[in-house]
């Protein structure tokens, strides 16, 4: 008696299910650590800018170091609107990207499995 084949089968779940999930897990795993490292760039530029201020409030000695030190602070709430709004865009992106990989994997996964299908319905 002769071993049953699987490979057939093996090929056809990879090709409709193991194979999608894997690229599915790959591009949400870059995706995430695309997310992260602008989150933690950020969150280390927000930081420093904080800690800079703070280090500078320490220094101020008389009224005209605290005159100067407020009128720093309008240019640095300009700089951290622009870094925010810069932040919120750079994560759009990301987002933006990434729903367009996805919709993208999901055709070629669409066209491959019909063929799979078309396949394996005209070899039984």
């Amino acid at each position: 008696m002769q071993p049953f084949d699987t490979k057939p089968y093996t090929e056809q779940l990879d090709a409709l299910f193991l194979g999608p999930a894997r690229a599915y897990a790959g591009l949400t795993v870059d995706f995430a650590e695309k997310l992260t490292h602008a989150q933690l760039e950020a969150g280390r530029a927000y930081a420093e800018t904080g800690l800079a201020q703070l280090r500078a409030l320490v220094d101020v000695k008389d009224a005209e170091g605290l005159r100067s030190y407020m009128e720093g602070q309008q240019k640095v709430a300009k700089e951290l609107t622009e870094r925010l709004k810069g932040d919120a865009e750079k994560v759009a992106s990301l987002q933006q990207d990434f729903v367009q990989q996805s919709q993208k994997l999901t055709e070629e996964n669409v066209k491959q499995a019909t063929e799979t299908a078309s396949k394996a319905t005209k070899s039984a």
